[in-house]
C-alpha cells in the first residue's frame, strides 16, 4: 500500500471541491431520487428504490476514496526540486530516436495522469524510463511494441 499520494497544489484544490460538492450537493440530490422513489409505493417491488439505494451506495463510496485519497495527499512544490534530473512534476522534451518526433510530457501522480493535456504517470513505463535521467541521456523504455529510446532534450 502507498503511504502518500503526490498531488499539485492545483490538483489538491479541484479534488477538495469535487469532495465538497459530493457531500453537499450530491448527497441532497441522491436523497431527492430515494424519496421520489419510496413514494411509488411498496419497496419490496420498487426497482426505481432499488437503483436509487445502489446508487447512494457507490456515491458513498465514491467520497470514501476520495477522502482517503487526501488524507495521503502530499503536496509538491515543483519550484523545490531540482531542475536537473527528470522527476514528478518535471515537464521533459523527449525526442523519440526512431521516428524523431519531438514530445513534451509532464511527470505526474497515477491519479494527475492525462495523456491528452501531456501528463503521464511516473509509475508508466516511460515515466519510469525518464526518471531521475538528465539532458543529453537516452532512456530506454520497454513497450508492448519492443524497446523505444528518448533522448532527454530539456527539463523544465
Amino acid at each position: 500500500m502507498q503511504d502518500y499520494v503526490y498531488l499539485s497544489q492545483e490538483r489538491l484544490l479541484e479534488l477538495e471541491k469535487e469532495l465538497a460538492e459530493m457531500k453537499s450537493t450530491g448527497r441532497k440530490e441522491i436523497a431527492v431520487k430515494i424519496a421520489e422513489a419510496r413514494a411509488h409505493g411498496d419497496l419490496s417491488e420498487n426497482a426505481e428504490y432499488d437503483a436509487a439505494k445502489e446508487e447512494q451506495g457507490l456515491f458513498e463510496l465514491k467520497i470514501h476514496k476520495l477522502e482517503t485519497l487526501l488524507m495521503k495527499a502530499q503536496i509538491i512544490d515543483p519550484n523545490s526540486l531540482s531542475k536537473d534530473k527528470v522527476h514528478i512534476l518535471a515537464t521533459v522534451k523527449i525526442k523519440n530516436l526512431k521516428t524523431k518526433k519531438v514530445i513534451e510530457y509532464q511527470l505526474v501522480s497515477n491519479e494527475e495522469a492525462d495523456l491528452q493535456q501531456g501528463k503521464i504517470s511516473v509509475s508508466s513505463p516511460v515515466g519510469q524510463g525518464l526518471l531521475g535521467k538528465k539532458v543529453g541521456e537516452i532512456a530506454q523504455v520497454k513497450a508492448p511494441a519492443g524497446l523505444i529510446e528518448f533522448e532527454i532534450l530539456e527539463i523544465k
